[in-house]
């Protein structure tokens, strides 16, 4: 029996988001825009948004965050109705989406520094850290043949809940730096050990079929 797969945010609330972008992707195709250029302006919402959060104004920032990653789930949504995907496109993609990500926890280490909650900046760090071995982890399972996008703490639930609770109040947002430190390393050492019980299946299933054949 297959696992309902989990996440902190509900598959049905990711379908019907991206199924509102369809007609603003539908027309953005018509015009030809490559989705590069969307990637390239997610960085800079990104950027911006991280501007933001270090003058202080973490609801303009949080609102730029969450345009980044619009135009992240947009890019994709063109690159594969245009048949514009490539190899060298998935790696822009991917590298461009972790430099956002330094950016968006750079603004928020800075905007925790500036008034003083050195442990929740610390715990910034954290999750940045823990947000890059997600990636790095998910990325040298698929190396190595295995699928891995198991995970209760994935890129589009911290861009969602770091963009909306900055637009509630500071000590939301902070609330969400504790948990996301938490949950992506969890996530992190999740998809280590989804890994070894896919190789550990496979080493299982070859000594069986030996045993078959003998």
């Amino acid at each position: 029996m297959k696992r309902k797969k989990f996440t902190v945010l509900p598959p049905s609330i990711q379908k019907w988001f991206v199924n509102i972008l369809d007609p603003f992707v539908d027309i953005v195709v018509r015009l030809h825009v490559h989705p590069n250029h969307f990637t390239v302006l997610g960085l800079l919402a990104s950027l911006v948004g991280a501007i933001f959060y270090a003058k202080h104004d973490i609801r303009i920032g949080g609102l730029f965050i969450l345009l980044g990653g619009i135009c992240d789930i947009i890019d994709g949504k063109i690159a594969r109705k245009t048949g514009l995907s490539s190899k060298f496109g998935a790696l822009f993609d991917s590298s461009l989406d972790r430099y956002a990500e330094v950016f968006m926890f750079l603004g928020v280490a800075i905007f925790f520094v500036q008034i003083d909650h050195a442990i929740t900046s610390i715990m910034v760090f954290l999750a940045l850290g823990g947000s890059l071995m997600v990636s790095y982890v998910r990325a040298r399972a698929e190396g190595l043949g295995y699928e891995c996008k198991v995970g209760i703490m994935q890129r589009p639930e911290r861009i969602v809940y770091i963009g909306f609770s900055s637009l509630i109040h500071a000590y939301v947002l902070e609330l969400i730096i504790w948990m996301i430190a938490i949950l992506a390393n969890f996530t992190a050492i999740q998809r280590m050990y989804h890994v070894w019980t896919l190789e550990r299946a496979e080493k299982q299933q070859i000594v069986a079929d030996e045993d078959m054949g003998a």
